[in-house]
C-alpha cells in the first residue's frame, strides 16, 4: 500500500511541478509580448490637437501620428503651386511606410485661391492628383487667428506661412525640425533630405 501511495505521490508532485512552471514562464513571456506590442508612442504637446476630417467633417485626433514624421502643408485647389499635390502625394506613398505622413490643411488665406466647400475641395485633391494622404477641414493658418496646430508651428520656427504650399517638418519626438517655403517643391532635395534624416531616427 505504501509503495503504490508514493507513485501515485509522485506523479501529482511532478504534475505540480510542470503546471507551475508553466504557469510561471508562459504568461510572464505572453504579458511582456503583450506590453511591449500594445505600448503606444506617447503624445508630443504639438499633436494634442483634433481636427476634422475634410472627407466627411469626422473629428481626428492628431496623436494619432505619435511617433511618426509629420509633414504639414496648408494647401489650395486655385494656386500656381496646386500642383504640388501630386508631389506629396508621391512622397506619402514612397515613404509612408517608413514613417511619414503628410497632413493637408486647406486655407482660403492667400489670395482666395480654396473658395469651396469641404466635398469640393476633397473632390478636387482625389479627382485631380489621387491625393490619399490625411486632409482637415479648412481653416485660418495666418495672420491674428491661425488654427490651434499652425499657432504652435509658427511658435516654433518663428515662421509664418507667406502663402500656400508651406511646409513644416515635424520629427517623431514632436520637434518642428524644417520650415520650407512654397518655392521648396515635395522632390526638392533639400526637404527629401531633412524628410529621410527624420525617418532614420
Amino acid at each position: 500500500m505504501v509503495p503504490f501511495m508514493s507513485k501515485t505521490f509522485a506523479q501529482l508532485f511532478a504534475l505540480t511541478t510542470l503546471a507551475a512552471g508553466v504557469g510561471m514562464s508562459v504568461p510572464a513571456h505572453a504579458a511582456e509580448t503583450v506590453t511591449a506590442a500594445a505600448a503606444p508612442a506617447a503624445c508630443p504637446a504639438i499633436l494634442k490637437q483634433t481636427f476634422n476630417r475634410l472627407q466627411d467633417e469626422t473629428p481626428q485626433n492628431l496623436c494619432q501620428y505619435a511617433g511618426k514624421v509629420v509633414l504639414v502643408v496648408n494647401t489650395a485647389s486655385y494656386c500656381g503651386f496646386t500642383n504640388q499635390y501630386e508631389g506629396l502625394e508621391a512622397l506619402y506613398a514612397k515613404y509612408g511606410s517608413k514613417g511619414l505622413v503628410v497632413l493637408g490643411f486647406p486655407s482660403n488665406d492667400f489670395g482666395k485661391q480654396e473658395p469651396g466647400n469641404s466635398k469640393e475641395i476633397a473632390d478636387f485633391c482625389y479627382n485631380t492628383y489621387g491625393v490619399k494622404f490625411p486632409m482637415f477641414s479648412k481653416s485660418v493658418v495666418s495672420g491674428s487667428t491661425p488654427n490651434p496646430l499652425y499657432v504652435d508651428l509658427i511658435k516654433q520656427t518663428g515662421k509664418t506661412p507667406a502663402w500656400n504650399f508651406h511646409k513644416y517638418l515635424i520629427d517623431r519626438h514632436g520637434k518642428v525640425v524644417e520650415s520650407f517655403p512654397s518655392k521648396v517643391t515635395p522632390d526638392d532635395k533639400k526637404l527629401v533630405g531633412a524628410l529621410e534624416k527624420a525617418l532614420a531616427m
